[in-house]
């Protein structure tokens, strides 16, 4: 019984200290071994490794036969690995990573000018974001001075430099 436990303590050990090597270097790794990414995921394989030797561990106190141990620890793996999946892996993958946003995002964007643009020159202009507010350089896309306040277009970017138009507001007819 001594000697199971040590193979059961050993192995938790070493489990856990690959699985926190493995979160530490966890970018790095998946670039080198990304191909791997459709056949298993590391971070379950490393899971269930050490949830199977914590609870094989932990059993061999009780006065039960050493295979259904390794059976019930199994077991135990399988419950909690599929439960840490569903849980808790999944719903991170599926999260967004960020609150940014690329300068492609803002063609087409409704924005508000705060600092006037002068023709042929630079000024300052703020977008309403879900997240906040953005505030970017902007320059006139026709050319003509657009003073504070104005509601602009975003039509193009270059440099990253916003080049907006004023907006019309045009009413309906219904």
């Amino acid at each position: 019984m001594e000697d199971i436990q040590q193979i059961y303590f050993i192995g938790l050990i070493i489990g856990a200290a690959i699985t926190i090597l493995y979160l530490l270097l966890s970018d790095f790794l998946d670039a080198i071994f990304g191909f791997l990414d459709g056949i298993f995921n590391p971070v379950l394989v490393l899971s269930f490794l050490t949830f199977f030797c914590a609870s094989g561990y932990l059993l061999e106190y009780l006065p039960i036969n050493s295979f259904v141990i390794i059976a019930i620890s199994i077991g135990v793996a399988l419950l909690l690995v599929t439960l840490l999946n569903v849980f808790i892996l999944v719903p991170l993958s599926n999260a967004e990573a960020t609150l940014g946003y690329s300068e492609d995002d803002l063609r087409g964007r409704i924005a508000e000018v705060i600092i006037s643009i002068p023709e042929d020159g630079f000024g300052e202009i703020m977008i309403r974001d879900h997240s906040g507010h953005i505030s970017r350089s902007a320059k006139s896309f026709e050319g003509p001075a657009i003073v504070s306040g104005t509601e602009v277009i975003v039509i193009d970017i270059q440099a990253g430099i916003l080049y907006v138009a004023e907006r019309e507001n045009e009413q309906l007819d219904v």
